[in-house]
């Protein structure tokens, strides 16, 4: 069964940066693609960013796209989310999320392992 923790949410102000991390246990991570999705209050969870299983694929919402980079460290079983200028609306829960998938263009809606989540607050 798959694991994931992620960390390094918090509190930040407009325009600021942080980077999560997610670690992945239980199962090969290198069959893995890894995904974020975040969940605002009173909203429906979001696919924010995906990496295929290879790290040569990364595909984006439109809303981040030139300010978050999803990367993949396959030596330390970890994802990370590389946030840069944070916006107010970016504030939201954010999930890693794994899928078992060898393709290299994962689809947003195959991700189904789950962490617990960290809070993300961008302050105007």
């Amino acid at each position: 069964q798959v694991q994931l923790v992620e960390s390094g949410g918090g509190l930040v102000q407009a325009g600021g940066s942080l980077r999560l991390s997610c670690v992945f246990s239980g199962r090969t991570f290198n069959r893995y693609a890894m995904g974020w999705f975040r969940q605002a209050p009173g909203k429906e969870r979001e696919f924010v960013a995906s990496i295929s299983w290879s790290g040569g694929n990364s595909d984006y919402i439109d809303s981040v796209k030139g300010r978050f980079t999803i990367a993949r460290d396959s030596a330390k079983n970890m994802a990370y989310l590389q946030m840069n200028s944070l916006k107010p609306e970016d504030t939201a829960v954010y999930y890693c999320a794994a899928a078992y998938t060898t393709s290299f263009y994962p689809n947003r809606s195959s991700f189904n392992s789950w962490g617990q989540g960290t809070q993300v607050t961008v302050s105007s």
